[in-house]
């Protein structure tokens, strides 16, 4: 499996430069996921420096990412349409770099693409997704790119199962999973018990997985107790990552794992709690 992060870059890909890449490279990191915010920056001579920048370093071309936000469900069909274009042009892009996959945000209602809203687990909500993702999947199919799908409890694919039925329903041999269960803790029962909720992943997805981001989760202890990401492996770190890298290897052995959310100075300390969970099942990254 290879090691990668979703970080060390102020901005998107226009700012990954040789000093960036020298830093994933000292941390032992072997890829560094590629963020566009404007497809229009997407040329020939971007696209050859980004290239020639990794093979340079010795990185692998990663997964891509675009900041569309939750546009894929919106209401508004101008929206709507916008986005899947956009994602279409990170399609096309990430097959001009041999990207691994390109990843795809199922959105919100909210403004915010990963906040709640009352109508995100709606019947008609979760309709406009799978025709977005059918319209995308058509020019993925042509590009021959795969296209990693992310949910969570905020969003319309709430559930290992709701996951399930919406790959199903689309029906590409090219929409597949991006593993993050973090996103899916939403409540005690299953932040206790995560394990049952990855494991169902891996025995309903077992071959639809294509990439992992990994971070870590915490209980926030109130009355009303809340949950916030955390170091991976730390002392206060709840998720069970021997479970969450020994079904990925079973499932996917060359899948990527990403490390994010973190500010630079804490993906370190990430790092070495992945590493730590590495070295307890025997796993050796490629």
């Amino acid at each position: 499996m290879i090691l990668g992060v979703a970080g060390l870059v102020k901005g998107d890909w226009d700012n990954i430069n040789v000093s960036v890449v020298k830093k994933v490279k000292s941390l032992g990191f072997k890829t560094l996921q590629i963020r566009v915010s404007n497809t229009e920056s997407i040329n020939d001579k971007s696209i050859n420096r980004i290239k020639s920048l990794y093979n340079e370093f010795g990185l692998i071309m990663p997964q891509t990412v675009g900041d569309y936000g939750g546009g894929l469900i919106s209401k508004n069909e101008i929206t709507r349409k916008k986005a899947i274009k956009f994602v279409g042009k990170m399609i096309a892009f990430t097959s001009k770099i041999n990207g691994q996959n390109t990843y795809l945000r199922p959105g919100s209602l909210n403004k915010n693409a990963w906040h709640p809203h009352p109508e995100n687990y709606s019947k008609e909500t979760f309709d406009r997704l799978v025709d977005s993702t059918k319209k995308i999947m058509n020019i993925a199919e042509n590009e021959g790119v795969l296209v990693a799908v992310e949910g969570g409890v905020s969003c319309p694919l709430s559930s290992p199962k709701k996951v399930k039925d919406f790959i199903d329903v689309v029906g590409s041999k090219n929409l597949g999973l991006n593993m993050d269960p973090v996103n899916f803790i939403g409540n005690l029962n299953i932040a206790y018990n995560n394990k049952k909720l990855i494991e169902e992943f891996y025995r309903i997805l077992p071959n639809k997985i294509f990439g992992c981001h990994a971070k870590d989760f915490t209980i926030i202890e109130n009355l009303l107790p809340h949950f916030e990401e955390s170091i991976i492996d730390a002392p206060n770190s709840l998720l069970d990552n021997e479970s969450l890298l020994m079904g990925l290897l079973k499932t996917n052995p060359k899948a990527h794992i990403l490390i994010e959310h973190l500010p630079d100075d804490k993906i370190p300390l990430a790092l070495e709690g992945i590493n730590r969970v590495a070295n307890r099942i025997g796993l050796k990254w490629d």
